[in-house]
């Protein structure tokens, strides 16, 4: 039996939650959020070479990957492999980026199910954003 962290109320070493206050993993000295988060330590303009986040902090927001190799729910770097990104690089089902392979996509050149391009785009639905303007 450890005292929780919030409340100091005695509770189980292996409680998810807190019984009287709701705290989750109470018995932790320290808890900084849910799912997995790795940093390289090398870095290249003050950004990680590899930051991967599949995270969520105590208050249930998204810790977003940011860093050269940028992988995770939310993404944003040179090269992103995610569900939403931003990259000059970027593989994910939502996306703005220089090059995209992506279900939907703004970006210079892309192949997606549906996106806006400016140099050149492939796929089910996509335009040049030249000819959206020409439309309007």
């Amino acid at each position: 039996m450890k005292p929780c962290r919030e409340c100091q109320h005695e509770i189980s070493e292996q409680a998810m939650a807190c019984p009287q206050c709701g705290a989750p993993f109470p018995a932790k000295q320290k808890w900084n959020g849910w799912g997995f988060e790795y940093k390289s330590k090398a870095a290249i303009c003050g950004l990680p070479w590899v930051h991967i986040s599949f995270k969520y902090r105590p208050n249930r927001r998204p810790v977003p990957a940011k860093g050269i190799f940028a992988i995770g729910q939310f993404a944003c770097g040179i090269f992103t492999l995610s569900q939403f990104g931003i990259g000059v690089v970027s593989v994910s089902q939502f996306t703005i980026a220089g090059y995209a392979l992506a279900q939907f996509a703004a970006a210079y050149s892309l192949v997606a199910q549906i996106g806006i391009y400016v140099q050149d785009g492939h796929g089910q639905i996509v335009r040049n954003i030249t000819e959206l303007i020409k439309m309007l």
